[in-house]
């Protein structure tokens, strides 16, 4: 009686865990930030997307493919030419997600790796349009038009994949060697240009001030000769006593000066 009693146990519990894990194969998790589109067997990809949580689903008929929907970041690096024809070097900063009541189509047509088949190539084409719009200088004088004319076109097209791109920016941007090297040569001919016209302009101001100075030297020269003149020797005889007058108080000051009375002699001891 007892062997049949734990053999009856035996096979509920056998059947318990049998089912036990047949009910949890048929059970998915979609975690936080994500959602799961079903791909059933005899009717294809369903238009229902399923959200979070815990799901269940027919074994064998049906799978689940979850597909993450939160903002992620990619750069796309792209070498394309600028209105003057110069290389030019940029890489794109995007941040993507899908629109998840579109992921059935998505899935249907283009993948789970969606954003593998599909930014690069649109980003590559948006920003050939967009930079072949504008010269190099001003590419970099007008940084944020282009910017905002990267972002609204390539949000426009990302949009017709089902795509939602929360953040467009240039990050890097650089150009080829040559337009570089030409860059600096200007910028060095401009330096030469400035200290040239600097060179030019103390000419002038050095030829202007030798004209006022000859001019006041001329001036001076005839205010004497009309002096002369008018006073004849007078004045001659006035600037020469001025001149003693002056020689007098500058001889006065040193310790080296002797003064002689007029008519006294002064007698040296030399030796016989």
């Amino acid at each position: 009686m007892a062997a049949k009693v734990f053999e009856s146990i035996g096979k509920f519990g056998l059947a318990l865990a049998v089912a036990g894990g047949v009910v949890n194969s048929a059970l998915y998790n979609v975690d936080a930030g994500h959602r799961a589109v079903i791909f059933d067997r005899f009717r294809g990809v369903q238009d229902i997307v399923v959200g979070e949580g815990t799901h269940f689903l027919i074994l064998w008929v049906q799978k689940p493919i979850i597909f993450d929907c939160r903002s992620r970041p990619r750069n796309v690096p792209v070498i394309t030419g600028s209105k003057d024809l110069q290389n030019v070097n940029i890489t794109l900063r995007i941040l993507f997600r899908p629109v998840a009541s579109q992921l059935p189509r998505i899935f249907t047509s283009i993948g789970e790796d969606y954003d593998e088949r599909v930014l690069p190539s649109i980003t590559t084409e948006i920003l050939k349009s967009v930079v072949a719009c504008f010269d190099a200088g001003e590419l970099i004088t007008q940084r944020e038009l282009v910017s905002r004319q990267v972002s609204d076109d390539l949000t426009e097209r990302a949009a017709t994949f089902g795509l939602i791109l929360d953040d467009v920016s240039l990050t890097h941007l650089t150009f080829g060697k040559e337009f570089t090297e030409a860059v600096e040569a200007k910028q060095v001919a401009q330096q030469e240009a400035e200290r040239a016209r600097f060179v030019v302009e103390k000419a002038e101001q050095q030829k202007k001030a030798a004209i006022i100075s000859a001019e006041g030297d001329s001036k001076a020269a005839e205010l004497i000769a009309n002096s002369l003149a008018t006073a004849g020797d007078g004045l001659i005889e006035l600037h020469k006593l001025e001149a003693a007058e002056d020689i007098a108080y500058q001889l006065s000051r040193s310790r080296n000066i002797t003064y002689l009375l007029a008519g006294r002699s002064v007698l040296l001891q030399l030796p016989q």
